[in-house]
């Protein structure tokens, strides 16, 4: 199927790689649909979960344990029930990152990974309960201070 995005123009997406959000992702809860853009791309730690619905629509992420090696998802069992996860082996992690204008000042979430299912291709983000990891950790400094 063809897509028209707003960052990379009309780009063919085989449906077979659509991941399935049943709740969406917070703030855009009506977006259910979306495809993993970049991620066999090598050289970068970056690549973009690209909404179908929403075609304007797309985030850059990363995978969080690239970011910090101590990395860890803490969730309970009925969180990710509805991607009906049997085996951690399965799933993929991913972090939001949000690239203000000074890109210096680039974060990532840690708080709330999104959690792919890849025996079933369906997504969840989920926002782990206690305060290990930031909602805004600093990439450029690896810490919640903003470089100076």
């Amino acid at each position: 199927m063809q897509l028209n995005t707003k960052h990379f123009g009309i780009i063919e997406v085989d449906e077979k790689e659509t991941l399935y959000f049943p709740s969406g992702i917070p703030g855009f809860e009506d977006v259910k649909k979306f495809v993993l853009l970049g991620r066999q791309e090598v050289e970068s730690p970056f690549f973009w979960l690209q909404s179908i619905d929403k075609p304007d629509l797309a985030f850059v992420v990363t995978d969080p344990f690239y970011i910090r090696e101590d990395y860890y998802v803490d969730v309970d069992d009925e969180e990710v029930e509805e991607i009906e996860i049997k085996d951690p082996e399965n799933v993929l992690t991913l972090a939001i990152v949000t690239i203000p204008e000074n890109i210096r000042q680039m974060t990532v979430n840690l708080k709330a990974p999104v959690l792919i299912n890849m025996k079933n291709n369906m997504g969840k983000q989920v926002i782990m309960k206690d305060d290990t990891f930031p909602v805004k950790y600093y990439i450029m400094t690896g810490g919640s201070e903003p470089p100076r």
